[in-house]
């Protein structure tokens, strides 16, 4: 008898324990992507709708960007790492141009040089001397140049040849800036938006229909070669090469059909504009000066 009840009470203790609730173990939080809204409050205040900067009134109200900054330096790698691939894009676009907008104010106004205003203008970054490959920025705890940033990271991590109508390195020849900041969640669209105004500025690209000729940026001789793995189609672009092929596919898709035949037409003749280095800089009135 005394056997009989001491089972049944260990049978009972089971069952009841196999069917207590577990615990459920709580799902990591995605880390938090960084906190851009001193960035937000530079570009809204200083950035207008061309994408044109007023470096004046930047300089002189410098705080936020200096904030931004500072935590680009203090960002920890290991939450970096977390993030999904979109964010991490996201953080070295506006890492980039961040960085590009403190290179100027650090300089602002521009000292040009007799020896550099033979090739530049004075009112360019290229008569900052050593502005990509020997001014250094801390990111995540790291001293880096523009040029590993855009060279070392951006464009070896990230197959996206978008990234070359983000990046503004602060010439008129240079994408829009735009008066937003990147952001991970967005980041297509944004990317989306910027390469058609890319392609609807007549700076950037042009046709002239009845001479058979195609105007490109020179951003897409420099870097043709990032479009090759998407777009390379020597096919459909014949006499073209691989290089060609590629970024005429790309530009094809953000065209209207006439212009789009005229891209495939390979007696049209492909030149590379002029790049504008002066400086993509407001007036006074914020319109654009110079």
């Amino acid at each position: 008898m005394a056997g009989s009840i001491a089972y049944r009470f260990w049978t009972g203790l089971f069952l009841i324990i196999a069917w207590m609730p577990r615990s459920v173990p709580a799902r990591e939080t995605p880390a938090a992507a960084l906190d851009y809204a001193d960035y937000a409050v530079v570009l809204r205040n200083h950035v207008n709708e061309e994408g044109l900067v007023h470096y004046k009134n930047l300089k002189a109200n410098r705080q936020p960007l200096d904030k931004f900054v500072q935590s680009l330096a203090d960002l920890e790698s290991a939450r970096y790492e977390a993030w999904k691939p979109a964010d991490q894009l996201a953080f070295w676009i506006n890492a980039y141009n961040a960085l590009t907008l403190k290179a100027l104010i650090d300089h602002y106004p521009i000292q040009a040089s007799l020896f550099r205003s033979l090739r530049f203008p004075q009112n360019s970054i290229r008569q900052i001397p050593g502005v990509w490959n020997q001014l250094k920025f801390k990111v995540m705890g790291r001293l880096m140049t523009l040029d590993q940033i855009e060279h070392h990271v951006i464009r070896q991590q990230f197959d996206d040849p978008r990234i070359h109508m983000a990046l503004v390195c602060a010439a008129k020849g240079c994408p829009a800036l735009r008066n937003e900041p990147y952001r991970g969640d967005r980041l297509d669209s944004q990317l989306e938006d910027q390469v058609t105004k890319f392609v609807r500025s007549p700076s950037q690209f042009r046709v002239d229909r009845e001479k058979k000729i195609i105007d490109l940026s020179k951003i897409l001789d420099w870097y043709g070669r990032d479009f090759e793995p998407k777009y390379a189609d020597p096919a459909r672009f014949p006499g073209r090469s691989r290089t060609e092929s590629a970024v005429l596919n790309f530009l094809s898709r953000y065209v209207e059909g006439g212009i789009r035949n005229l891209l495939q037409d390979e007696t049209c003749r492909i030149r590379y504009l002029d790049y504008d280095w002066s400086l993509n800089e407001q007036d006074e009135q914020g319109q654009d000066g110079f």
